[in-house]
């Protein structure tokens, strides 16, 4: 091929390259089940069917209370992922839902992406939050969940270098707006989904998530009528140990 028509080639396919690498490190960066180092989850495998509730981002003083009575009255427990921002803004919410017999996790500082950050501030990211949740009460391990899912070289390593473990998650009903326009319509895209071993994913605290809320309530009404227990990741994570085979 002569070099002219060669150079045309390149320059046209260059664009679709990188495209198509953007792509693969997005996909990558938030792959579910996932990550380049580390330890991550995004389900587990216990005997007894038993499923994990998440709820992200938080705490708010306004919220708080309706969201432990809404739990402690149909018998669930939860893992909270907080934001150290709203945590420092809101530090009573925090020892609340511990006091409550909810576990605290870490969703960063400040909620932002954590795919350009220097490995400085990766740690102040993860640690002024930890601070704060073991101030709260959080004791324990501190699972950790990247804003957006959003994690590819920096963020897992300095995960890995701290033993932290990274919790994603299985069902996201909240995460579509078609879905998430009703309760009944985020308990019906759980219950067609949900198996022994799920973790849930929902975001209550603000007035635009009203539908999550509300759906809260029916969601482990529905979930226990089918046999599941409703509880935190610790307790999934370590009934999973408990199922796994003795190794030889």
């Amino acid at each position: 091929m002569p070099k002219q028509a060669t150079r045309v080639l390149f320059v046209a396919l260059l664009p679709i390259a990188v495209l198509l690498l953007l792509a693969s490190v997005r996909a990558v960066a938030s792959a579910r089940t996932f990550q380049l180092f580390g330890t991550l989850v995004s389900e587990a495998q216990p005997r007894d069917r038993l499923v994990a509730l998440t709820l992200d981002d938080g705490p708010g003083d306004a919220m708080v209370d309706s969201l432990i009575d809404v739990l402690r009255t149909h018998g669930a427990h939860a893992t909270f992922f907080l934001t150290g921002r709203e945590l420092a803004q809101s530090p009573d919410a925090g020892a609340k839902l511990v006091a409550a017999g909810h576990e605290l996790g870490n969703h960063t500082y400040t909620h932002r992406h954590m795919i350009l950050v220097s490995p400085a501030g990766v740690r102040r990211e993860i640690e002024r939050t930890d601070s704060l949740l073991r101030a709260a009460g959080q004791r324990g391990p501190i699972w950790f969940r990247p804003p957006y899912g959003y994690k590819l070289f920096t963020l897992p390593r300095y995960l890995e270098s701290t033993g932290r473990t990274t919790v994603m998650w299985s069902i996201e009903p909240d995460s579509y707006a078609e879905v998430a326009a009703t309760p009944a319509g985020i308990v019906r895209h759980v219950l067609e989904r949900v198996h022994a071993g799920s973790i849930i994913i929902l975001h209550p605290w603000y007035a635009s998530r009203r539908t999550s809320r509300e759906a809260i309530g029916p969601l482990v009404d529905s979930l226990h009528a089918r046999g599941f227990r409703v509880e935190t990741v610790g307790t999934l994570l370590g009934a999973a140990r408990q199922a796994a085979p003795s190794p030889r």
